[in-house]
């Protein structure tokens, strides 16, 4: 399994540094959470790992993969795959064509197969069917899996992103705030699926989260972010303990 290797990485927006010379590793079938206030620079080191912004210094490796020499499009064949925090799905499709179209970096495009629906192509329709029911049945989405998402509910459509996500079958998942909107019975819903995901899937999981009580719950380890830079990494228990987190985000109190 892979290591996720982040150092000394910084990004600038108009002289601002958004991100702010941040360093850490993500271990194999680690959860790893990113918190800290709007503005910190959760988000955005997100979209430096997967290459939509472009770092002013730094080195990113996953495994034996440089990711800041490699195109956008590639991140997801070296099993590295990620949600937003604006629900990114196909409106007017259905849960099951949304998670079909995570099957996209395992499919072998040929016109002519594709064409003719050889044997060929119809044993790699069937494989791709039978890994996004896997999918289905792991998040206990069957009974909506017919439904176009814009008929869902907000927390549905938060699982279907998950889920499609899930259906490139990452070694790696990056959620970006995946309780964000969530009520109490979702967000303890989204904690079991993550455990789930993370000793049934082998997938290694890094969340960028306010809800501290699921970060709590979940992470093995916890970056505290504030204006880009790094106030405190460890347990969550050490973090919630740091002086530094205590005053830049609860005033010098930590519940």
């Amino acid at each position: 399994m892979n290591q996720l290797h982040v150092e000394n990485l910084s990004v600038e927006f108009g002289g601002v540094k958004a991100v702010d010379d941040v360093s850490f590793m993500v271990e194999p079938g680690e959860i790893f959470a990113v918190i800290g206030p709007n503005g910190a620079g959760k988000s955005t080191i997100f979209n430096l790992l997967s290459r939509i912004y472009r770092p002013s210094t730094g080195k990113v490796a996953y495994g034996a993969h440089d990711l800041l020499a490699a195109d956008p499009h590639r991140i997801v064949d070296f099993g590295i795959a990620r949600t937003f925090q604006n629900i990114e799905l196909f409106e007017n499709a259905t849960v099951l064509q949304n998670l079909l179209i995570g099957r996209h970096r395992h499919t072998r495009p040929n016109l002519v197969r594709e064409m003719l629906f050889s044997r060929k192509m119809r044993a790699e329709e069937r494989e791709h069917r039978l890994a996004v029911e896997g999918i289905i049945d792991l998040l206990d989405m069957s009974h909506i899996r017919d439904e176009r998402i814009s008929d869902l509910p907000y927390g549905a459509r938060k699982n279907v992103e998950i889920a499609r996500a899930l259906c490139s079958e990452p070694s790696l998942l990056l959620l970006d705030e995946p309780a964000s909107g969530l009520n109490s019975e979702e967000t303890d819903d989204l904690a079991f699926w993550l455990e789930d995901i993370r000793d049934d899937l082998g997938i290694t999981l890094m969340m960028v989260e306010h809800d501290m009580s699921l970060v709590n719950r979940m992470a093995d380890r916890v970056l505290a972010l504030n204006n880009g830079a790094t106030l405190a990494l460890g347990t969550p228990a050490e973090v919630q303990a740091d002086p530094k987190v205590q005053s830049a985000y609860l005033g010098g109190t930590y519940d």
